[in-house]
């Protein structure tokens, strides 16, 4: 099989879809890997580092698509890419298609397979391919978080450890999860006041316990929510509905009563946002206001980490890889179910029900959509 990885193109995206090490392991089980020139150079990934691998490296995007019968990428495609999507091509990425219909509608008019990483589930109910961007962009929350609390930023000024004899920073985070968990590890240990909010006791359960009481917990409920806005400096937005639009938590009539300068960060942003005010933005330009309040709603948050997150992604990601090189998309989906969640678009149908829901489309499951296989 021919796998290909594209240059990612969306902006201030550095993160590449195979490290040389991922390369040097497909290689080994007899594929050809083709890599665009430059694609990994930003992070130190030369294409001399490809070649040595056994990689092929190739001057342009379009050969990548024209020739390979596997993309792998970060982010989902930009609208030049997915014009170049061939029926029956298999496109590995992020999609996050729930709030995203413009895409939606490209990948189905193309007839390729599409697999998203975000919908990918694990025999524990959780989301493999996910959890480890999820990681660094929990973590990265607060650093944003912090940044955009100076006055400078637009920020109430508050330094989000306090000093002695001033108290710290008030931080609440929307969701336990991944994203949640992660925040709070990174708030906890600037010394800050810390809050999780999430609508499952067992989570609430296990930050508390991880903690040891250094977090308050509470239940989401509307009034809580409320109550914890209005007293935050800092609101991390961490809700995630597995391949569904975010519920919105925080109203724009809520901001006029929060504190002046407060900030909020949405890492939900990529589900279309858990804040009702959240629109996208760009690391060149990450923050705007509202009422008042600072919104960071960077859309690819960990791409300023690139090497990071892109040794994280691929420690997660390769296996999946050389299923889909190793068996065809049919049978790697069919022989791992959970791997067969991740299917979001085939043959010009949608296979996730969330996105289907999302976006008032028809639903297809999955396991018809994959063709039976011939002898």
């Amino acid at each position: 099989m021919i796998v290909g990885v594209p240059k990612e193109t969306k902006v201030h995206e550095y993160r590449v879809g195979l490290t040389p090490q991922s390369v040097r392991e497909l290689v080994r089980h007899g594929h050809e890997v083709w890599v665009e020139t430059k694609a990994g150079a930003a992070i130190d990934f030369g294409d001399d580092a490809y070649r040595a691998a056994g990689g092929k490296v190739v001057a342009t995007a379009s050969e990548i698509f024209a020739g390979a019968d596997l993309v792998v990428k970060v982010k989902e495609p930009q609208e030049p890419e997915r014009r170049q999507l061939r029926r029956d091509q298999v496109l590995f990425t992020y999609l996050h298609l729930a709030p995203d219909p413009d895409q939606a509608r490209d990948l189905i008019a193309s007839g390729a397979v599409c697999i998203a990483y975000e919908t990918v589930t694990s025999p524990t109910g959780t989301l493999p391919l996910l959890a480890p961007m999820s990681e660094v962009a929990g973590r990265m929350s607060i650093q944003a978080g912090a940044s955009a609390l100076e006055k400078s930023r637009g920020g109430r000024g508050v330094l989000i450890s306090g000093v002695p004899g001033v108290a710290p920073a008030n931080v609440v985070i929307l969701g336990g999860g991944v994203v949640g968990a992660n925040a709070a590890q990174m708030a906890v240990g600037l010394g800050a006041d810390v809050t999780v909010l999430d609508r499952s006791l067992e989570v609430l359960r296990r930050i508390d316990a991880r903690f040891d009481a250094r977090v308050k917990t509470l239940y989401a409920t509307e009034a809580a929510i409320e109550a914890a806005a209005l007293n935050a400096d800092l609101v991390i937005g961490a809700v995630l509905v597995p391949g569904a639009a975010a519920p919105r938590l925080i109203t724009r009539e809520l901001l006029k009563r929060m504190k002046r300068g407060a900030v909020l960060v949405d890492v939900s942003i990529d589900q279309g946002g858990c804040f009702e005010t959240s629109r996208p933005t760009t690391h060149d330009d990450p923050t705007y206001e509202v009422e008042g309040i600072v919104h960071y709603c960077v859309a690819n948050m960990p791409g300023a980490v690139a090497r990071t997150s892109t040794l994280a992604l691929n420690n997660a990601t390769l296996p999946f890889v050389l299923a889909l090189a190793d068996k065809g998309w049919k049978r790697a989906l069919r022989d791992d179910p959970h791997f067969g969640n991740g299917l979001n678009v085939a043959a010009g149908r949608v296979t996730n029900r969330a996105v289907a829901e999302a976006l008032g489309l028809a639903y297809t499951p999955a396991e018809t959509a994959i063709p039976a296989e011939t002898t």
